[in-house]
């Protein structure tokens, strides 16, 4: 049975689901994609998936687009153009790069901008229910009648302060009864889009749109809620408070899985930082697949630092499997590589080891090239390294030399 790490929890626990996954996964802020990082996460739970799907889960995916936001707004007026055209284009290019590195689309993929007026109703169930508080046109969740705020994120409150000043959450804002009541509705602002609520013109504040993309598409409780762990604080928290507020007799989500940060030049890879590595450009040099084998090399949780060494090294592994599968095969005995396909399997059960099941993949690739030199029949072994690396999402498609 597969084992999941649960930030909620500290610990791995048994995906106990029945055969019906929900997945939700939180997408881009269209502005400036797609960067690497943003394919660590989402070949990660590409990974995840392909992997429920191979041991016979049905999985319904969604992931939003944050389409109306402070750091969207501020980009279109850079550029002069539209936000809603700023945004098609950047999700379009996202969806390209995913694309081209064989990542699924989701089955729901909304866009706050669509789900405004089911966003205006949660909002006033929560004020009706004395979670919420209206200032000015604005709208508060107040933190306090949910006594397990904090259980996430595991911060004190002087952390969540720090951390909430940083991430534009201004606890400073004199309208808040408490500097960590979040914002749930936006008074209007001039010159920026807005729309109608009881309250008065404005917009959504970014955790309801999750909260209520994940209900709508996928209900309560959701089996697996994801993302960057940048976002267990403010964002996941603030799901988590808003959401068993307005239904309390079930927990919003069961596993909390959170993915690394990729590191560039000493520094978490970003948008606002300008440190990218974009994945548009490696495809100029490197195949999917070493792109791929060069982010499940490191363990989902892990953070690490990114070099182009990575991917070169990378790129001889992804080489390395495509020739195993050329290779031809005699008329001997065939090879016994069983116990190499149930040792792929327990490390992806085992919290999504993909490191390990990478190794694993190597090393039948290395036997099927023994085997081939000293004739042995390979074509079983051959065939269970397709489909083994099929859950990798590898495509085994090499690049010509003189790409690279």
């Amino acid at each position: 049975m597969l084992q999941l790490y649960d930030t909620l929890s500290g610990q791995p626990k048994p995906l106990e689901s029945g055969l019906a996954v929900s997945v939700y996964v939180c997408g881009i802020t269209p502005y400036d994609t797609t960067h690497l990082g943003h394919a660590f996460l989402y070949v990660v739970f590409d990974v995840l998936i392909r992997h429920l799907e191979s041991q016979g889960y049905t999985v319904t995916y969604t992931q939003n687009v944050t389409d109306i936001d402070d750091d969207i707004l501020r980009k279109a007026r850079e550029l002069g153009m539209d936000y809603l055209e700023l945004g098609r284009r950047e999700t379009e290019r996202f969806r390209r790069d995913l694309d081209a590195l064989g990542v699924r689309a989701p089955d729901h993929y909304p866009r706050a901008t669509e789900e405004i007026p089911q966003m205006v109703e949660l909002i006033g169930r929560l004020i009706d229910g004395g979670h919420a508080y209206e200032r000015a046109g604005n709208v508060y969740f107040r933190k306090d009648t949910y006594p397990r705020y904090g259980e996430l994120s595991k911060l004190s409150r002087e952390e969540m302060l720090e951390i909430a000043a940083e991430r534009g959450g201004n606890p400073d804002d004199p309208l808040r009864d408490d500097p960590l009541d979040f914002q749930l509705w936006q008074a209007a602002k001039p010159g920026e889009p807005s729309w109608p609520s009881p309250w008065g013109n404005g917009r959504p504040g970014w955790h309801i749109e999750c909260s209520e993309m994940a209900q709508r598409y996928l209900g309560q409780p959701v089996t697996i809620h994801g993302g960057g762990a940048d976002l267990i604080f403010p964002h996941h928290e603030c799901e988590r408070a808003q959401s068993e507020s307005l239904n309390p007799e079930v927990p919003f989500v069961h596993h909390w899985v959170h993915v690394g940060m990729l590191r560039y030049e000493g520094e978490k890879m970003s948008k606002s930082l300008g440190n990218l590595v974009l994945v548009g450009d490696l495809l100029q040099t490197y195949s999917p697949d070493a792109i791929r084998l060069a982010l499940l090399s490191r363990h989902y949780r892990e953070s690490w630092e990114y070099d182009e060494g990575v991917i070169a090294t990378a790129q001889a592994a992804a080489d390395e499997l495509a020739n195993a599968l050329a290779l031809p095969y005699g008329d001997g005995a065939s090879l016994d590589v069983l116990v190499r396909a149930a040792s792929f399997e327990a490390a992806l059960d085992n919290d999504l080891d993909t490191p390990t099941a990478l190794h694993e993949l190597l090393g039948l690739a290395g036997e099927i090239e023994r085997g081939s030199r000293e004739g042995a029949e390979v074509t079983n072994a051959q065939a269970l390294l397709r489909e083994k690396g099929r859950v990798l999402g590898l495509t085994f498609r090499q690049v010509a030399a003189t790409t690279r």
